[in-house]
């Protein structure tokens, strides 16, 4: 369906535009006389044969309010069902609530200027229409083909089955195909068995091939060259290589056994990594990068141009503890005020219910990963035998440099040096000098990263961290998710950059668990 979200052709628009005004001429013939009382259209023939008839699901205004804009030139059917469950959403104070009003908003918007038009038609800008649907005469019927499809679903009428049955008597009236549009996984298997056609909502859907690319592009030069990349730490792009986007990694290569990596910079040149020797937090233990991967993914983050920096890699590969560690050394060097870490709080299985306690405390279960990170930064090294003694003959793993029942951490968490931050409070905030490192990034929606990334005000860096292969959030897929899309569409800013990781070093029993169970 991509074809139909992003290019306007799809219906088939005839030139100088009458196409547009053939198919509301009647509709706007009628606009100006007094609708009868009790009668209204069942919204099943579309304004014009050409153009597809798009039916929306509910969870696709969910996901994306804009998507009335998305369709060209065909007509966007409105089931009466979809009205109502929107109804249901609009007071939650989540990100689906807030969607569910920019819904409404949208769609009355449209309605309220042609109420008489609201099943006939409105003409959009892109030359297509949208339409309410009642699907049912004031009779309150349906028809013998519709009763008989509904009884397919044993008697099941939700709103799921009447919208499927809303999209079948749409095909029937319209030479034009109809096309049901939803992320419910489940009901475009019904669609299916029905023999419906039915799509997923393309518009903000990557190329899968940016999802699958491993490592960094390998650039062949003469050796010549490669030694005075090594002693300028510069050098202009070969002729021969195709475009190389600002702050991308690169493997500069000279025969067999010498490379180097080297980063585009936005001034068209390929430059040297900046990597420190190691990096050490306080009196903590030192981190070193263990594989190419990690130090182009330390060059990032230590990158004062890169103010977005995305990393997709599985689990073990080291995201969390680099930027964690980056992200502490920086704001240690005086280049930001602080540290702000967050995750969306998306549940792996069953949940434990509410929590108590206050904010710190509630999200303390989901940002365990980032204090694991913290604790293993900040605590010093030990011997065998310190480390023993330390933990007394009852076990206590409490670090022997702290008080009891403190963590290494909590002076940080205490001063405002770390900040945690819940997503759901983000909206309408501004965020000036802050190192803000987002985890498990592709849980969100597209609409909630771009919430989250035009937050970051002057002097912040934002860190989107995530494993694509990992959705525990029905409303995205790997190739639908807010970490994706946001590499995706910023990717050619020269304040952007991406590193993927594909070397697991947390162990090796990690590492074989995540390339084959």
């Amino acid at each position: 369906m991509s074809d139909l979200q992003s290019e306007t052709g799809a219906g088939g628009a005839s030139s100088e535009g009458t196409v547009q005004v053939e198919m509301f001429k009647g509709s706007a013939a009628k606009k100006n006389r007094p609708a009868k009382k009790g009668i209204y259209g069942d919204g099943l023939k579309a304004p014009s044969s050409l153009g597809k008839n798009f039916v929306l699901d509910t969870n696709v205004l969910l996901h994306d309010p804009d998507c009335l804009d998305r369709f060209g030139d065909n007509h966007i059917c409105i089931p009466l069902e979809v009205l109502c469950e929107l109804d249901r959403f609009k007071t939650e104070q989540t990100e689906r609530g807030a969607n569910a009003r920019a819904a409404h908003r949208k769609l009355a918007a449209h309605f309220s200027c042609h109420p008489g038009n609201a099943t006939s038609g409105i003409a959009l800008s892109e030359g297509g229409s949208i339409r309410l649907v009642p699907g049912q005469l004031p009779g309150g019927t349906r028809g013998a083909a519709a009763d008989e499809l509904l009884s397919l679903f044993r008697g099941q009428d939700t709103n799921d089955n009447r919208i499927l049955v809303t999209t079948r008597l749409i095909a029937s009236k319209n030479s034009a195909p109809t096309v049901l549009v939803t992320k419910d996984l489940n009901m475009q298997l019904k669609a299916h068995a029905i023999g419906l056609p039915c799509e997923d909502y393309q518009n903000d859907k990557v190329d899968s091939n940016l999802v699958r690319e491993t490592g960094p592009t390998i650039i062949d030069l003469r050796p010549s060259d490669l030694q005075r990349f090594a002693s300028s730490g510069s050098i202009e792009l070969p002729a021969h290589v195709k475009k190389i986007y600002p702050n991308e990694y690169v493997l500069l290569k000279a025969g067999e056994k010498r490379t180097m990596p080297a980063r585009m910079g936005s001034d068209g040149l390929f430059h040297k990594l900046f990597i420190p020797d190691q990096i050490r937090i306080q009196q903590g233990k030192p981190l070193r990068p263990l594989n190419l991967g990690q130090q182009c993914f330390i060059d990032a983050l230590l990158n004062p141009e890169a103010t977005l920096v995305t990393c997709y890699g599985q689990a073990g590969t080291g995201k969390t503890l680099l930027a964690v560690a980056s992200a502490l050394h920086a704001t240690f060097a005086g280049e930001y005020n602080g540290v702000t870490v967050s995750r969306p709080v998306i549940p792996l299985g069953d949940t434990l219910g509410f929590l108590p306690g206050s904010l710190e405390e509630k999200l303390d279960p989901w940002l365990k990963p980032i204090f694991d990170a913290l604790e293993f930064l900040l605590t010093p090294e030990q011997n065998p035998t310190k480390r023993k003694q330390a933990r007394g003959r009852k076990g206590n793993t409490d670090s022997a440099f702290n008080a009891p029942g403190k963590k290494v951490y909590d002076p940080m968490l205490d001063s405002g040096l770390v900040e945690i931050e819940a997503l759901c409070y983000i909206r309408g905030r501004s965020i000036p000098n802050r190192y803000f490192i987002l985890d498990e990034a592709q849980q969100l929606t597209p609409l909630e990263a771009k919430t989250i990334v035009t937050r970051m005000a002057r002097g912040s860096k934002l860190v989107l961290i995530g494993d694509p292969a990992q959705i525990d959030n029905p409303y995205v897929d790997r190739l639908s998710n807010g970490l994706v899309y946001t590499r995706d569409r910023l990717r050619d800013e020269a304040c952007s950059s991406h590193v993927t990781l594909e070397r697991g070093e947390r162990s090796q029993l990690a590492e074989a668990a995540a390339k084959k169970m």
